[in-house]
Formats: C-alpha cells, sequence, structure tokens
C-alpha cells in the first residue's frame, strides 16, 4: 500500500503545482483540516470531521492541522498536538503515509505563523477564514472558487490508494450489513440492528460516514430515516417483514456505502417479487456502465426498468411509454440513481464537466440528480435504484387523472412494508468496472 500512497502523493504534486502556476505568484497553498466547535450555548464539541482536500493528502481526522504544498519539495504536516489533559491529543503517525511528509509539531495553530513568515502569495483553503487572515494571506487567496473547482472536479478520479481504501471500506461494511440482517431475521429492534451493525464492525457511531439508515416496514419509505425504534417489552414488538439498512464504514477516511433489503419469509408475495426483480436490476444496471456513457443516462434506463419491474407485478396498469410519460416510476424512484463516492459520501465535482467550473445542473424534471456527469475510467459512484411506497408522493398522483394508472389497491397493501433499494459502490474501469462491494 505504501508505493500506492506515494503514488497517489506524486498525482496530488502535480496538481497543486499545476495550480500555483495558475495562479501566478503562488509560492505554496496551505490546507486547514477545520476547526472544532461546540454545540449553541453548550460546551460540548459537535463530532469532527475534517475538510476533504485535507482528507486527500492526509488519512488524518484531527482540528486545527495544516498542510503546506510548494513546488518542487516535500509537503509540510503541521501537527498540533495541544497540551492539554481533558482529551486524547496524540496522533497516529503510521509510517507509510508519514514518510511522504517532513512534519513539524506544534503546541499551538498560532505557531504556524512564525514557520511561514518567509513565504508571500500563500493560498489558503479549508477553514476558518479568519485563521488565514491572521496568517496574512490575501483575501482572495483565501478559498478561491477556481482552486476549488479544479480540485472538486479531479476528486472523481480515484488513483490505485484510494480504490483499496474503498474497496476495504466496503469489506468492512458488509461484515456489518450481515450481522444486521441476521438480527432483523431474529426479530431485533431498530436499535438492535444498528448495535449488531456498529458491534460487527467494531466502530463507534459517530466514526461512520453517515448515520445508519436502519428502516423496518413502513419506515423504510423514509429516504433518510434518522430513527432507531426501541421496545422494551415483547407486546411491542414488530412484526419484522422488510429491513432497508444504508450503512457504510470509514477507511483512510474513505467511505463506502452500501444499502441492502432483506425480507422475512411471510412478507407479502408481491413485495418479495419486487425485491426480486430489483435485485436483478441493479446487476443489469451495473453491466452497462462503460466509459463515456452519461450518468443521466443510466438514471433514464433505471426509471425504464423500474417502470416495467412496476407494470409486471401489476402496480402500474399501463404500457411502459404512457408510464413514462406520465412519469409514474418517478414517484416510486424519487431519487437520483447514484452519486460520486470517496472521502465524501457524496462526494464534491458530481454536476462539474470540466475543471473550469462549468456545471452540468440536473434537469427540472430531475432536480434530485447528484451526478450529471459522463462516467469514466477511475471514477467510483454508487448504484443504488428502488421502489418505494411513499404516501405523499402516491396520494398526489392518486387524486390525480394519473390515478387511474396505479393498482390502488395492491398499493395499499404495499404501504406497510415501506420500500426497497439495494446499493453497490462501483469503479469505473477502463472496458467496463469492478464492482467494490462483490468483489467483482
Amino acid at each position: 500500500m505504501q508505493q500506492d500512497y506515494q503514488d497517489h502523493i506524486a498525482t496530488l504534486l502535480k496538481r497543486y503545482e499545476y495550480l500555483m502556476q495558475m495562479l501566478a505568484g503562488a509560492e505554496g497553498i496551505l490546507l486547514h483540516s477545520g476547526i472544532d466547535r461546540t454545540y449553541y450555548q453548550d460546551d460540548q464539541d459537535t463530532p469532527f470531521r475534517a475538510f476533504g482536500h485535507f482528507n486527500h493528502w492526509l488519512p488524518v481526522n484531527r482540528p486545527n492541522q495544516v498542510l503546506l504544498v510548494r513546488p518542487g519539495r516535500r509537503p509540510v504536516y503541521f501537527q498540533v498536538i495541544p497540551e492539554d489533559y481533558w482529551n486524547e491529543q496524540a496522533v497516529n503517525t503510521a509510517s507509510w503515509w508519514a514518510e511522504s511528509f517532513d512534519i513539524v509539531q506544534l503546541g499551538r495553530p498560532e505557531q504556524i505563523k512564525a514557520e511561514l513568515d518567509q513565504l508571500q502569495g500563500l493560498v489558503f483553503l479549508g477553514e476558518p477564514e479568519c485563521f488565514a487572515a491572521f496568517l496574512g494571506i490575501k483575501p482572495d487567496l483565501i478559498n478561491p472558487q477556481s482552486c476549488l473547482d479544479y480540485l472538486d472536479y479531479h476528486r472523481a478520479y480515484k488513483q490505485p490508494y484510494e480504490v483499496t481504501q474503498l474497496r476495504t471500506a466496503n469489506q468492512l461494511a458488509l461484515v456489518g450489513h450481515q450481522a444486521a440482517a441476521s438480527c432483523f431475521l431474529d426479530g431485533g429492534s431498530e436499535y438492535d440492528i444498528h448495535l449488531a451493525y456498529l458491534q460487527a464492525c467494531q466502530v463507534l457511531e459517530h466514526e461512520t460516514p453517515y448515520t445508519n439508515i436502519v428502516a423496518v416496514n413502513e419506515k423504510a419509505a423514509i429516504l433518510h430515516y434518522q430513527n432507531k425504534r426501541r421496545y422494551a417489552n415483547s407486546e411491542q414488538h414488530l412484526d419484522n417483514q422488510v429491513l432497508l439498512l444504508d450503512a457504510g464504514c470509514r477507511v483512510n477516511a474513505y467511505c463506502s456505502d452500501i444499502t441492502r433489503t432483506t425480507c422475512s419469509a411471510h412478507v407479502h408475495p408481491i413485495f418479495k417479487q419486487l425485491l426480486t426483480g430489483m435485485e436483478h436490476l441493479q446487476q443489469q444496471i451495473i453491466a452497462l456502465i462503460r466509459p463515456g456513457l452519461p450518468f443521466s443516462e443510466l438514471h433514464h434506463i433505471a426509471l425504464e426498468l423500474v417502470g416495467q419491474l412496476l407494470i409486471d407485478n401489476d402496480i402500474i396498469k399501463c404500457g411502459l411509454e404512457e408510464a413514462m410519460d406520465a412519469q409514474l416510476p418517478a414517484v416510486f424512484l424519487p431519487h437520483g440513481l447514484g452519486h460520486l463516492l470517496g472521502i465524501q459520501v457524496h462526494d464534491v465535482g458530481g454536476w462539474l464537466i470540466n475543471p473550469d467550473g462549468k456545471q452540468q445542473t440536473p434537469p427540472e424534471h430531475l432536480p434530485y440528480l447528484r451526478n450529471t456527469r459522463t462516467l469514466e475510467e477511475s471514477m467510483v459512484c454508487t448504484i443504488e435504484p428502488g421502489i418505494y411506497f411513499i404516501p405523499l408522493l402516491l396520494d398526489k398522483v392518486i387524486s390525480d387523472t394519473k390515478g387511474a394508472l396505479l393498482n390502488q389497491h395492491l398499493i395499499t397493501e404495499l404501504l406497510p412494508l415501506g420500500g426497497i433499494r439495494i446499493e453497490d459502490n462501483i469503479h469505473v474501469t477502463s472496458n467496463g468496472v469492478t464492482n467494490l462491494t462483490r468483489g467483482n
């Protein structure tokens, strides 16, 4: 892994050197990891997450860390370790990454100013901007949009080191998914299932890339369901029929994002057929991926496949062309097919079509698309089609003339089961894909 990491750093150095040439006269770029914060009118810290472009260089999730990048020089990592007996402050400086940097240990972030006195025209990326002003950085060189656009655009292309971290994060998360599914089938509550996932992955909740979505039965129709229902006794116990679990892990700052839907043996037979069809459909979509395919086109294909699955199961009562014209599949799949994945779960640059900041925004009828880019070799994205029975959306259609195109009786039977989502993490290769989730 060390050689792949060194190659990754060499690639980043070339990108940053290009940026400094573009910003004529810049002697270096400073990246700040971010600051810790407390809740409003409280002394308790909120969970910290480092600035993504800082983590692109260093797998260190600590506030007030600073990296200096200069042309033709080893990057300098100003490792700020406060003198503090309230909290552990040590940084795990593993040799596989530390050997790529000159490391300067400091007790306070303000001491960095003395280390930079001889440098002029520094660019600052990150927060807080008041710290950049304290360092004497010119306002137009604090988070210049041209730099952020360039870096955001190129984050979509993953180096072998990054793909290895993403693959490992997938492998770890799958252990949790298996434990969570077993807990569900044994009758566990959403809270029990959540704890089973964390225990299997050996992680704390704040260490996961995002809040686990642990949705049993009707809650699976809430796309970002955030609660974890608990049951104190058997009388309160749910009749577990469907589990939608959307959960990932983080490895050296890189995220996995996996969704699996599990159903009990006694679930409604049509729902079981939908789940089987969705599992097949999702793999069909992945098999179509190749360099040069616009992601928005792939989303359109997904809507057609979802529409046909609903027609085949008598939920939509018309032909595919009429269903698409009426935008009925989007009622059951009201989110994008996927998004870029990397250091952030919804990684940056999903709308950028060039490094100069030009964007391709989603079409008006698909405002929720997080990715409008054309897929290219070395990109990593999620593929996560779904079918949901969401009362808020269905009621609007049923009250309209389009309601006659839906099997309202069957939909009423399926409403208590929430929905289905299947999500894998996909690495685009020169001639197709590698599925980082399924190892193929």
